[in-house]
């Protein structure tokens, strides 16, 4: 008997909806979100999503009533265990990751550390 994987993170219902408006704007209905993460920022790592059509080789693939995103295989021990939520407020909005890996952020919030 196989016990299934967790996934690499989850997504609020919030992250949900926007990636399905993000997405019902392109013209490839049948594309999804690519999350990563990056080495830049005074912390050292940030967050990168970006728009992909079908998944890269060993991808990690996320889906959530009805929405995909993949997840680029160098970046899941940074995001495991981690929610992606979308936040709106008076002066900002955004996709917000609540990763439980994170040691340290820096103080403008672009980036953090593992």
């Amino acid at each position: 008997m196989t016990i299934p994987r967790p996934q690499v993170i989850t997504m609020t219902d919030a992250a949900v909806e926007r990636v399905r408006f993000l997405l019902s704007k392109q013209n490839d209905r049948q594309g999804a979100l690519r999350i990563g993460v990056k080495a830049r920022g005074c912390s050292g790592m940030s967050y990168h999503i970006e728009f992909a059509a079908a998944p890269n080789p060993h991808d990690e693939m996320v889906e959530a009533d009805g929405v995909t995103v993949y997840v680029d295989p160098q970046a899941t021990l940074y995001l495991l265990g981690s929610q992606m939520d979308y936040v709106e407020d008076k002066l900002q909005s955004g996709f917000v990751f609540n990763n439980p890996n994170e040691k340290a952020r820096c103080g403008c919030g672009e980036s953090f550390q593992v």
